[in-house]
C-alpha cells in the first residue's frame, strides 16, 4: 500500500520553501529557493512574479527528490505567500510589472486619503490609519501613478491567488487574503463597493477574482502543462491556500480561542481568534471567517523585526563571519553568546524598531528606526540586544492592547525565525511575563498548507481534525524569569513613551530623506 503524502509550500518574503509531509505531520522532504527584492526606492520593494515561479518548481523538484518520494503519492498541495503583494496581470497571468510586496509602502498619500474617508470598512483598521501595506492603497497607487499599467491589467492579485491561477488555471480568491487586507466581509456581502468607489477604484471588480474560496477548499487540479513542468500528475488537487502568517496558525494548532499565535520572520506577527466581533483602536480585525469558519481573526503586528535583525547582521558583523564558518555555527549563534551576558535592558539602550515603519499598534509609515542612550561604554552586544528587546517591547505592547479588549491567554504559540534563538524567546516571555510553546516542525506555514492539502485530498474531513494528527510541540517550554519581568517593566514603558514623543520629528526627518532622495535621482537622470 503506498504512503500518501501532501506538499506544503509557503512563498514569503526572501524564499519560497516546499515541505512534502505524511498525514501525521512528519516532514519528510524540504526544498528552499530564494528570490531577489527589489528597492527602487527608500520604502519601496518589490520582486519578480517570474522568479518566485522559477523558484517554486525548483523548490518542488528539491523536496520530491530529498523525500525519495512519487508523484503517485501526492494526494494533495496548497500554498500560502506573503499577503497584499499585488499583480497586475494579463488573462494568461503574465505580469505587467514587478509586484507591489507586502512591505512596500510608497502609497502612504493614498492611506493617508483613504484614512480621511472614515468610511465604516475602516473598523478592520482598528477606526484608525489604513497601512500603506494594504491592497486597497496598493492598487489605488497604481492607477493614480502607472495608470497604464492598471487599465491594461485584466486582473489585479493578491500573490497567492496569483499561484493558484497559474497551478489550476482557475481565478478564485482566499477568503482568508480578501478578508485580511482587502477589507471582504462576506457576513456583509463581500467587498465593500461603496467604499472602493468612495477611494477612486470602482472600476476594479472586473479585475478581482469572482469566486472566493475557504482555506483547505478543492478549487482544481493541476492542468497538465503544469504537472509536467512541477514533475506532478495531471489533476492533483489543489486546496485553496492563503496569507503566510495565517496557514502558520494552522500549523501551529492555533484553531480555537484561548491561546495567542506569534508567527515570526521578516516581520512579527500576533493573532488571535474569537467568536464576537471586535473593532478596537491599535487592532486589526476583527475579521471574520479569515482562518476558521465560525470564528473571528484579530491581528497585531510590527513591520519589521527579523528583516532589522538582518540588517544588523549584514552591516555590523562582517568579521564574526569567518569566526562563525572556523566554529561552524551561525553568525547569530555568536551573536547570541555576546548579548546574553549583557543584562536586561541592555544598560540603558532603547531602540524603536521602526525601520520599515510601524504596523501596529500606530499604523505609521512616515518613523524610522531609533537607537537611544548610546555612550562609550556600548558595543555591538549592547546594540544587537537592544534590537532584540525592541522587537520584545513592541510585540508586548500589542498583546497588551489584546488583554485590554478581552483577548487573554497566559500562553504564546510562536514559530519562525525568532525560535532558532533561545535568547530571544526568553527576552519575549521575560517581558510579556509569558510562557512560550515552540512546535517540532518549525516550518509551521509549510505544515499550516500541508494540513490544508491534506482536506482537498480528503485525508481529513476539515481542518480541525488535520490539525490534531498533524501537529505535535516540543516537551520543553519557555517560561518567563520572574526578576528579569520585573527589571523590563520600566523599560517597556519608556518604549511605548517614545512614539508620542518622537513620531513628529521623526516625520520631519522622513519628509527631508524623501525630498534628498528624489533630488538625488533627478540629478542623475540629467
Amino acid at each position: 500500500m503506498k504512503k500518501e503524502l501532501v506538499i506544503g509550500i509557503d512563498a514569503g518574503t526572501e524564499s519560497v520553501r516546499v515541505g512534502i509531509y505524511d498525514l501525521y505531520g512528519k516532514q519528510v522532504g524540504l526544498g528552499i529557493t530564494g528570490y531577489p527584492t527589489y528597492h527602487p526606492e527608500p520604502g519601496w520593494a518589490e520582486q519578480d512574479p517570474n522568479e518566485w515561479w522559477a523558484a517554486l518548481v525548483d523548490s518542488i523538484k528539491k523536496a520530491m527528490n530529498q523525500s525519495g518520494s512519487t508523484k503517485d503519492q501526492i494526494i494533495g498541495l496548497s500554498l500560502d505567500t506573503t499577503c497584499a503583494t499585488i499583480v497586475p496581470c494579463k488573462n494568461d497571468g503574465t505580469p505587467l510589472r514587478r509586484a507591489l510586496l507586502w512591505m512596500d509602502i510608497r502609497s502612504h498619500e493614498e492611506a493617508q486619503f483613504i484614512s480621511s474617508t472614515g468610511d465604516d470598512a475602516l473598523k478592520y483598521n482598528g477606526y484608525g490609519n489604513v497601512s500603506p501595506e494594504w491592497m486597497v492603497c496598493k492598487a489605488l497607487w497604481l492607477k493614480r501613478n502607472e495608470p497604464q499599467n492598471y487599465e491594461s491589467a485584466d486582473k489585479i492579485l493578491d500573490f497567492s491567488d496569483w499561484y493558484t491561477y497559474r497551478l489550476t488555471g482557475r481565478c478564485t480568491g482566499s477568503v482568508s487574503t480578501t478578508t485580511y487586507r482587502w477589507h471582504y466581509n462576506q457576513e456583509e456581502g463581500g467587498i465593500p463597493k461603496h467604499f472602493y468607489e468612495a477611494i477612486g477604484i470602482g472600476d476594479i471588480f472586473e479585475k478581482l477574482p469572482k469566486d472566493i474560496c475557504k482555506l483547505g477548499e478543492h478549487i482544481g487540479g493541476l492542468t497538465q502543462e503544469i504537472a509536467d513542468e512541477l514533475g506532478l500528475n495531471e489533476g492533483t488537487p489543489v486546496a485553496q491556500g492563503g496569507v503566510d502568517a495565517l496557514n502558520g496558525i494552522i500549523g501551529l494548532g492555533v484553531t480555537q480561542p484561548g491561546k495567542i499565535a506569534l508567527v515570526t520572520g521578516s516581520s512579527h506577527n500576533v493573532y488571535g481568534l474569537t467568536t464576537k466581533p471586535i473593532h478596537a483602536k491599535e487592532i486589526l480585525g476583527s475579521f471574520p471567517d479569515a482562518v476558521i469558519p465560525g470564528l473571528r481573526l484579530v491581528e497585531a503586528g510590527q513591520s519589521s523585526s527579523g528583516s532589522t535583525i538582518k540588517w544588523f547582521r549584514t552591516n555590523f558583523c562582517k568579521d564574526l563571519e569567518a569566526i562563525a564558518n572556523v566554529k561552524n555555527v551561525s553568525v547569530y549563534d555568536l551573536l547570541n553568546r555576546e548579548a546574553s551576558i549583557i543584562p536586561p535592558g541592555s544598560e540603558g539602550l532603547i531602540v524603536l524598531d521602526y525601520w520599515q515603519g510601524n504596523r501596529s499598534p500606530h499604523v505609521d509609515p512616515n518613523v524610522r528606526g531609533l537607537i537611544s542612550g548610546l555612550s562609550l561604554k556600548h558595543g555591538r552586544a549592547h546594540i544587537y540586544r537592544a534590537v532584540l528587546e525592541a522587537v520584545a517591547y513592541g510585540t508586548d505592547y500589542n498583546i497588551r492592547n489584546f488583554r485590554n479588549n478581552g483577548i487573554d491567554t497566559s500562553e504564546v504559540y510562536a514559530a519562525g525565525g525568532a525560535t532558532n534563538s533561545k535568547l530571544f524567546l526568553q527576552i519575549h516571555a521575560d517581558v510579556s511575563n509569558i510562557v512560550i510553546n515552540v512546535p517540532e516542525d518549525n516550518q509551521v506555514a509549510c505544515l499550516g498548507s500541508a494540513i490544508l492539502a491534506s482536506v482537498a485530498g480528503r485525508a481529513y474531513k476539515n481542518i480541525e481534525e488535520a490539525v490534531a494528527n498533524m501537529v505535535r510541540f516540543k516537551k520543553e517550554r519557555i517560561e518567563p524569569n520572574k526578576e528579569n519581568h520585573e527589571k523590563y517593566q520600566l523599560y517597556a514603558e519608556q518604549y511605548r513613551k517614545a512614539y508620542p514623543q518622537f513620531h513628529n520629528w521623526m516625520w520631519e526627518n522622513t519628509r527631508i530623506n524623501q525630498s534628498e532622495s528624489i533630488n538625488i535621482q533627478n540629478e542623475i537622470l540629467v
